[in-house]
């Protein structure tokens, strides 16, 4: 069978032409393609057209499950209700009531010792394919495209596994990937897709090597642009289009690159990047098609212009001064903030100075947040070096410097999803996530524990996470 997810998605598997598909991914498909038969990377996205056009639970959902003597954190409140069960039918939460409900025929029932049943981890600002490579593999044009998008597929898997049920993720090329899992031929979490960042030229999403000079004047697209890892894009006019791409493609948010990096040498930490005009394009097309756009932003200057245009989420702003803070508190706009550790003593000194700005003010960011009581995300932003990528859950526990363990878990959960929900329309999966109460999609956790008494048992998903499931099936379980 051929690689087919879909009109939609005909640009990707060698359909239609488009300008950000170049003759290289159309290439690396087709050759999976020809290896269906080995399985492969991509066989998750060679689902039918038939297939592809249903909702992922209705192709996922399992028969009745029934957890009873369980302990319930629900995810919209920071408590546990005590000698609980819970019924999942279909992809959905049925019943959650305390006692013991009576098993439909034919349900597997699973008494869980008086465990913790908890909503799935939702990591708010996640790159799955970029994550997965090193920046030298990501760049180098001897690394197939069908490599990096394989460790990325690998990745999702792994993902899930560590209890993150959906991610939002923040750049890359990752529609491939979200159709593999969508379509029940690959596994992963729930993916709230970004598609590429889009990056005026000489912005943090400009990573072009010193041979790759302006396609403006050259005419040459660079490799990042060809993956579908970022859109370099100049004036009112190129921001609609890298704009407008992502949506054609299924993003479920805008990720602009609106300030300098702390990781990245090429543009300082300080600097604010595109203009108010050109900010207000990319957030007038994301609300033309109902959902909104998020920046990758540290500074006062960059994220107060950002909310000037409409932007309803901030990612980092750990270097925000306290009126700003409440300036997104008092617009309703969201911080998506992040507890990064300092560059790797290897790094050049310049990044190591950058990043070591942001690392220094993150506990005053939290601290304003808290008190102006902040829309808070959170999530890991992991990218370029995937042996840290096994650290996600335990990134987690950082947080107790200024959260409860109930306030943490409420965060990871609940919070993160109300965040999701901002997609509106553009969100790929119908339904409400984040809680355990009847009619919730059934996307849970069953904790060897009391993770509000112990907190640490968040960051062993391989031995606490006994049971892992996704939209009703069961992906884990160790009972």
């Amino acid at each position: 069978m051929a690689i087919r997810m879909g009109a939609k998605y005909d640009h990707l598997a060698g359909g239609a032409a488009c300008d950000c598909c170049l003759p290289e991914v159309h290439a690396a498909v087709q050759r999976i393609n020809a290896g269906l038969s080995r399985r492969g990377l991509l066989a998750g996205i060679g689902a039918s057209a038939a297939a592809a056009s249903l909702p992922a639970f209705a192709q996922t959902a399992q028969g009745a499950t029934l957890f009873v003597n369980c302990n319930v954190f629900t995810g919209a409140s920071t408590t546990l209700q005590r000698a609980m069960s819970v019924l999942i039918e279909g992809n959905k939460i049925k019943a959650v009531q305390r006692g013991r409900i009576v098993a439909p025929t034919g349900a597997t029932v699973i008494d869980a010792g008086g465990r913790t049943i908890m909503p799935g981890l939702i990591d708010n600002h996640y790159h799955i394919t970029m994550s997965a490579s090193s920046m030298a593999d990501l760049t180098n044009e001897a690394t197939p495209v069908e490599t990096i998008m394989q460790r990325g597929q690998t990745e999702a898997r792994a993902i899930l596994m560590r209890g993150f049920t959906a991610v939002r993720d923040m750049g890359g090329p990752i529609f491939p990937i979200k159709a593999a899992i969508d379509s029940g031929r690959e596994t992963g979490p729930r993916i709230w897709p970004s598609g590429a960042t889009v990056s005026q030229t000489s912005g943090h999403g400009d990573g072009r090597l010193p041979s790759e000079p302006s396609r403006r004047f050259t005419g040459h697209i660079t490799r990042g642009e060809k993956m579908n890892a970022s859109f370099i894009a100049d004036g009112r006019d190129e921001v609609l289009t890298a704009t407008r791409e992502n949506l054609r493609f299924g993003a479920s948010q805008i990720k602009v690159m609106a300030g300098g990096g702390a990781a990245t040498l090429y543009d300082p930490l300080d600097v604010a990047q595109y203009t108010l005009d050109e900010l207000k394009a990319a957030v007038d097309a994301a609300s033309d098609w109902n959902t909104y756009v998020t920046v990758h932003a540290y500074t006062v200057r960059s994220v107060r212009r950002a909310v000037e245009a409409g932007v309803k989420c901030i990612e980092h702003g750990q270097l925000l001064d306290e009126a700003t803070v409440k300036l997104l508190s008092d617009k309703g706009v969201w911080l998506s903030l992040q507890v990064l550790d300092p560059a790797p003593p290897t790094a050049p000194e310049a990044a190591r100075a950058k990043k070591q700005q942001v690392v220094d003010g993150t506990d005053k960011a939290y601290r304003y947040a808290k008190k102006h009581k902040t829309k808070l995300a959170w999530g890991t932003d992991f990218l370029f070096d995937p042996r840290q990528n096994v650290k996600q859950a335990s990134e987690i526990l950082k947080l107790r410097t200024w959260f409860t363990p109930g306030e943490i878990l409420k965060m990871v959960t609940y919070d993160n999803a109300q965040l999701l929900a901002l997609s509106g329309p553009r969100a790929p999966y119908p339904g409400k996530l984040g809680v355990i109460e009847p009619g919730a999609l059934a996307d849970l956790l069953l904790v060897d524990g009391d993770p509000l008494a112990n907190l640490d048992l968040i960051g062993d998903p391989e031995k606490n996470f006994r049971v892992i499931m996704k939209d009703g099936r069961i992906h884990k379980n160790t009972m």
